[in-house]
């Protein structure tokens, strides 16, 4: 399995009790869709290990408490501070105005009057505020990621429409006067 195919689950944070269990904290939005898994790929060196479930509960909201499958003292080590992928395969499908991250990179941006405002280079979600990076004339351009400004996602043209505000863009692209 391939970084590039799979999606960050989450980390393994540290161990639970005594039988060799490990607390899995989830990076996402519905921790409820994971509380059946029969497995998961833990990053050790760079690669993606398979390390199959036996059992899992939840210990708070967004904290996975799981039981590996032949777990042992060596294999508990071996996960604990590490990344958690899936496969990119076992995402539910989203339609409408829903999209993954991932997703989107290479969608193109436009405003309500069709004109372009870049193609999706990466989207920050480590911020306050999420927010798409394109690219528009050579300049990076950062428009956030506002639920109500999307209009339309169209999958078939690789789109985004988006009702933005009047001189957004121009921010990134009208150079500025300096003060005299």
């Amino acid at each position: 399995m391939k970084k590039e195919d799979c999606y960050l689950l989450g980390k393994i944070t540290r161990r639970h009790g005594l039988a060799g269990n490990v607390i899995l904290k989830l990076d996402t939005d519905q921790p409820e869709l994971y509380k059946k898994l029969d497995s998961i790929f833990v990053e050790i060196n760079g690669l993606l290990v398979p390390f199959f479930v036996e059992k899992t509960s939840f210990s708070k909201l967004d904290a996975l408490n799981i039981a590996f499958k032949n777990s042992s003292e060596a294999l508990v080590d071996q996960s604990l501070g590490k990344n958690v992928y899936l496969p990119l395969t076992t995402l539910p499908k989203l339609t409408g105005k829903q999209f993954y991250y991932h997703e989107i990179i290479g969608y193109e941006i436009f405003d309500e009057h069709d004109k372009s405002c870049g193609i999706i280079r990466s989207v920050n979600d480590q911020t306050a505020q999420n927010y798409f990076v394109t690219n528009l004339e050579g300049k990076e351009v950062v428009i956030p990621l506002i639920k109500d400004w999307i209009l339309e996602v169209d999958r078939e043209e690789r789109t985004i429409k988006m009702q933005l505000p009047e001189g957004l863009i121009d921010v990134f692209l009208v150079p500025s006067k300096k003060d005299e």
